[in-house]
């Protein structure tokens, strides 16, 4: 069962214009069940690897966990099946707000779910900030070159986390940039137990949804390679969460939360 992301698949191309075929290398999408106490909760489709990082990454940005804590067990069952045991305590309701039998695409996060009304209150992660130009540019670049499966098939997004000198903590690369997000929100809970006030760069526009995963694991900015939506904007600025696009060019663009510094 695969933990590490998978490694690209290969397909038979036409070379349109030039003649002949060749192999090229693609990205891989599969579909992964999560259950809640074993009952199927979501179905998403995803680059394989990671599966728990992803599972917890997406428990927590939909309110289903607070924590780490709230975890009692969590299996992978199969090979594109993550099976999660909520803590004694954990209420009951929660798990049934992603007990829906929800179909979530690589592209789409929260397609047809309520918008600002889901937007969860942000974590105690104090005053949110602004990293300097130079922590900015060691946070692009950084992801940029961790990610691996892009530069062999320009088809996944990538995100890491973060802290204030712009050093990468840890990265993950999906298809769906809501999902790259949830991995590594996912990873840095397993391991350290919450975000909090760390810095969150994805490779990819930011839209309401990811700006939604960075409210509830209480990341303290959100860097995005892209332009943002109108509805990312507002959502960021009701969080009071600092919201900086089009990092990978110059110059950047900065939507509220702290003022720059």
């Amino acid at each position: 069962m695969p933990t590490e992301p998978s490694q690209p698949a290969t397909r038979r191309v036409a070379v349109l214009h030039a003649g002949g075929a060749s192999e090229d290398v693609v990205a891989v999408e599969e579909p992964m069940e999560l259950r809640i106490e074993g009952i199927a909760a979501v179905l998403t489709m995803r680059t394989p690897g990671h599966e728990r990082d992803l599972a917890a990454g997406f428990l927590l940005g939909e309110a289903v966990i607070d924590g780490w804590d709230d975890v009692r067990a969590m299996a992978q069952v199969a090979e594109n099946v993550v099976d999660v045991r909520l803590a004694e305590g954990v209420p009951a309701a929660r798990a049934r707000s992603a007990d829906r039998a929800l179909f979530t695409s690589s592209s789409c996060g929260l397609c047809g779910a309520a918008s600002l009304d889901r937007l969860p209150h942000p974590k105690s992660r104090g005053p949110g900030w602004v990293p300097s130009d130079v922590a900015l540019a060691a946070a692009v670049t950084g992801l940029t070159a961790a990610m691996a499966a892009f530069q062999q098939t320009g088809g996944v997004h990538g995100a890491g986390l973060f802290g204030r000198d712009g050093a990468l903590l840890v990265t993950r690369e999906d298809i769906g940039r809501h999902n790259a997000v949830d991995k590594v929100i996912g990873a840095r809970l397993r391991s350290e137990g919450d975000c909090i006030g760390l810095g969150l760069v994805v490779s990819s526009r930011a839209g309401f949804e990811i700006v939604q995963k960075a409210v509830a694991a209480g990341i303290g900015c959100l860097v995005v390679f892209g332009a943002a939506t109108s509805l990312a904007v507002d959502a960021a600025a009701a969080a009071e969460l600092p919201l900086i696009g089009w990092a990978a060019r110059n110059p950047v663009r900065y939507w509220g939360g702290a003022a720059p510094i």
